[in-house]
């Protein structure tokens, strides 16, 4: 129906009879002379239709937004004065011959070019108009390119693209499965896969070396920004390979992709230990492009009558942290309170500070609440310890390491936010030697992976000290960001033993989970590891957009609901019969 997109047209087409098909983006009329900007995937015409075509310019006037049509005509230059530069076609127009409404329209629920005052809600509710923007129309195209270049990569480097199950068993992953309600086999369910994790690793018994899939995958968990309950992953696992070796074909594919589309060099990516990480920055995927750094001060608090601080300073379990920002002391009172408000939001119970307004003015140049109740002597080697400049306000967070991490993790990035600390450009990172295990609040040991991930140690030295374990896993984080992670997976049952033994799981319950995976395991499994990186986050920072919901399709809301089909739905009673299941009533509500 159409010879050229709306947006292939430039200079080079002047004289030629084109046949455009699109949306009416917008009508204008001029003294007896119709424009129409015409759009397509691809970009926007201008047509004309001009009075001496009468029928033509009879149908063109009942044209309104989002009328779908057909339009041939001749492709001729702008008149002088009128060129557009900013797009492609600015600098020719069409004189329309013959017109086709395809289809009408009723009035779309917003303009799109008024997409930012309406509410994200109605917009994923009409996402078929809001998918029209240029803005995701670009950003899905830019998305099929890259995974298009991934594919390619892999493809050279010998991986081997292999679907794996949608239907599988529930596994203890670290979320709540979806779970699939069995018709065939009456009480029993599937579940959606979390991952491809215990698949992946059955390839790699199998001998299929190097597998790669564009997986979707599925957690029933709290949402943010960055996360939904499907989503989209780049899963790759080897064998024969170290995780020096896997770090460095996934760190050549990512720096590929960058170089290919956004022509960026990422340049080294430098490795810092999860300990590391955590000391210096509270979070286990630190933005480097961030200097703000935090200063333990537990030991020189650890004296002072000032509960506050004493308390954390003496106890294992907790940490006392400085937070220098320089030429911070311009922050007013209301930044500051807006700070303990948010804070707060990661549990902490207020947020010290101290301004530094004349660094040799003794305690005289210094503005805070909490200086009368700490010795001098104490405040000095504070500032010294900071290296404190005049200027520069300095942040306290003192409770249990986690909550200190979260909370001054957190404030690190908003104020280098609000005051513009943030370096333009990119910053890669691998961060290594995680712990392999984590305590919850009853003190059991959990993966902080999964199950399968390898120690750095014998089985032995595991089950002597699991606490001080460190595994072979390894993140890519960029921008504060985590792009991916992984790790070398088991491949003794020994050690696998050891780890289930460990995590509570015996060898019942092991069996019943995982016996599939173990017997593989039994079967000549060979040394293997892999990574899945986040493809919906990996669009997100390439693009600049502030959510994976600008950069899926058709996303879900933050309560994992689908506004344009209003899914999760109820289903018949008779569905329900056939499944054998029986909804329990809701208690009714107290009448008033």
């Amino acid at each position: 129906m159409r010879s050229h997109y709306c947006g292939e047209l430039n200079e080079a087409r002047i004289g030629e009879t084109v046949s455009l098909c699109g949306w009416v983006h917008r009508r204008r009329d001029h003294g007896g002379v119709i424009f129409v900007d015409l759009r397509d995937r691809d970009g926007l015409s201008q047509v004309v239709f001009d009075p001496d075509r009468a029928d033509t310019f009879a149908l063109a006037e009942t044209l309104r937004n989002e009328f779908v049509v057909r339009v041939t005509g001749l492709v001729r230059a702008r008149p002088d004065g009128t060129v557009n530069k900013d797009l492609t076609s600015g600098g020719i127009e069409v004189l329309a011959h013959e017109l086709e409404v395809l289809s009408a329209a009723k009035t779309p629920p917003f303009q799109l070019d008024e997409h930012a005052s309406v509410s994200e809600d109605v917009r994923l509710r009409h996402r078929y108009i809001d998918l029209r923007r240029p803005e995701m129309i670009d950003r899905l195209r830019f998305r099929s390119k890259v995974t298009n270049t991934i594919r390619n990569y892999l493809d050279d480097n010998g991986f081997l693209d292999i679907e794996t199950p949608i239907l599988t068993r529930a596994t203890p992953e670290g979320a709540r499965d979806y779970l699939v309600p069995s018709r065939t086999h009456p009480g029993e369910f599937f579940a959606l896969p979390q991952s491809p994790q215990l698949f992946k690793q059955i390839l790699m018994v199998a001998g299929m070396d190097r597998y790669y899939q564009i997986a979707k995958c599925f957690r029933d968990e709290d949402l943010r920004a960055d996360r939904q309950p499907e989503f989209t992953q780049i899963d790759i696992e080897t064998s024969f390979m170290n995780e020096e070796q896997i770090m460095a074909t996934t760190e050549e594919m990512i720096r590929q992709t960058f170089k290919r589309h956004l022509d960026a060099e990422l340049g080294d990516f430098p490795r810092m230990t999860w300990g590391e990480a955590m000391r210096r920055f509270g979070s286990d995927k630190p933005d480097l492009r961030i200097d703000l750094e935090f200063t333990d001060i537990a030991d020189l608090m650890a004296a002072v009558d000032f509960k506050v601080f004493a308390g954390p300073a003496n106890d294992a379990a907790s940490r006392v942290v400085a937070l220098r920002v320089p030429d911070g002391a311009s922050l007013s009172r209301k930044h500051i309170d807006d700070y303990t408000k948010f804070v707060g939001i990661y549990g902490a119970k207020g947020l010290a500070w101290i301004k530094v307004n004349d660094i040799n003015a003794g305690l005289e140049g210094l503005q805070s609440p909490i200086i009368k109740f700490m010795p001098e002597a104490v405040v000095k080697q504070v500032l010294e310890r900071l290296q404190a400049q005049t200027g520069d306000i300095i942040f306290f967070g003192a409770d249990k390491a986690n909550i200190v991490n979260e909370a001054i993790g957190a404030l690190r990035l908003k104020v280098a936010a609000d005051l513009g600390k943030v370096r333009e450009g990119w910053a890669p990172l691998w961060v290594v030697d995680f712990p392999m295990f984590e305590r919850d609040k009853e003190g059991n040991l959990n993966s902080l992976h999964h199950p399968f991930t390898a120690p750095s140690c014998t089985p032995e030295e595991l089950r002597a000290n699991p606490d001080q374990a460190l595994s072979r896993a390894y993140d890519m984080v960029l921008n504060g960001t985590e792009l991916g992670g992984g790790s070398i997976r088991i491949n003794q049952p020994q050690m696998q033993s050891a780890v289930f033994d460990l995590l509570g799981i015996g060898e019942e319950e092991a069996q019943e989970k995982f016996g599939f995976l173990l017997t593989a395991l039994a079967s000549g499994c060979p040394p293997h590891g892999g990574l899945a990186f986040g493809l919906d986050r990996l669009i997100m920072l390439m693009t600049g957009a502030t959510s994976i919901r600008e950069v899926i399709a058709f996303p879900k809301t933050q309560s994992a609901a689908c506004p344009l089909t209003d899914a999760p739905g109820p289903v018949s009673a008779k569905q329900l019969r056939e499944l054998n299941i029986r909804l329990r009533e809701q208690p009714a509500a107290p009448s008033a």
